[in-house]
């Protein structure tokens, strides 16, 4: 299916949109799952945008381990990677590819260090104080499993959770700039790998007393 800037392919990302996408130097990337634990509730669905306002989602089959061009995207290093909640989304490749993505960017992370007047970092807030747009939430808790038969309300969810990554993180290290706080935040998402392998053996709370 393409419509407008927005394609939808099976499995993997094909080599032409590789190419186009692998000349980024960020890219916006989002999961729809069954649910929330890896290793349990598998990946559905895989979107993507570039600078240019380009969305890719890819549906993912029941039992896929291989995406080979969407892996090189996630291991390459000249391309800076945004999620929000970066530490679900690079679990969940991790455990499904075994993809190591780097480097990325996590929205929620950096609005937390950055919004410190604020007690909500959804997504559906920022990117409404940010970007004035009001994301529909409504198909955000549905079946995503049966990924042929997805629904339009559904892609189009799917495509709005990545369309304002980029604009978004650029606001908010504008912010943390401005409050000197950039270099902790920078530090703090470069240890989501490591919470991220945690998280995938099984450790909680190993940091409180």
């Amino acid at each position: 299916m393409s419509l407008d800037n927005f394609l939808v392919c099976e499995e993997d990302l094909p080599l032409n949109i590789f190419e186009q996408y692998y000349q980024s130097d960020v890219l916006a990337i989002d999961t729809e799952t069954m649910g929330l634990v890896p290793q349990r509730d598998r990946l559905c669905l895989v979107q993507l945008c570039d600078r240019q306002g380009f969305v890719t989602a890819i549906r993912i089959k029941k039992n896929q381990t291989q995406a080979p061009n969407l892996v090189k995207l996630l291991e390459a290093q000249h391309i800076t990677k945004i999620f929000h909640f970066a530490r679900f989304d690079v679990a969940q490749f991790l455990y499904t590819f075994g993809a190591k993505t780097e480097p990325i960017f996590c929205t929620k992370v950096a609005s937390k260090m950055a919004r410190t007047y604020s007690s909500s970092h959804g997504l559906k807030t920022i990117v409404q104080e940010l970007e004035g747009i009001e994301l529909d939430k409504k198909a955000q808790s549905s079946d995503w499993g049966n990924v042929a038969s997805l629904s339009p309300a559904q892609l189009s969810y799917a495509a709005n959770d990545v369309r304002y990554l980029i604009p978004m993180r650029e606001k908010l290290i504008a912010m943390l700039e401005r409050e000197e706080r950039w270099d902790l935040a920078k530090r703090c998402i470069d240890t989501i790998s490591l919470f991220v392998e945690l998280d995938l053996n099984y450790y909680k709370d190993i940091f409180e007393h």
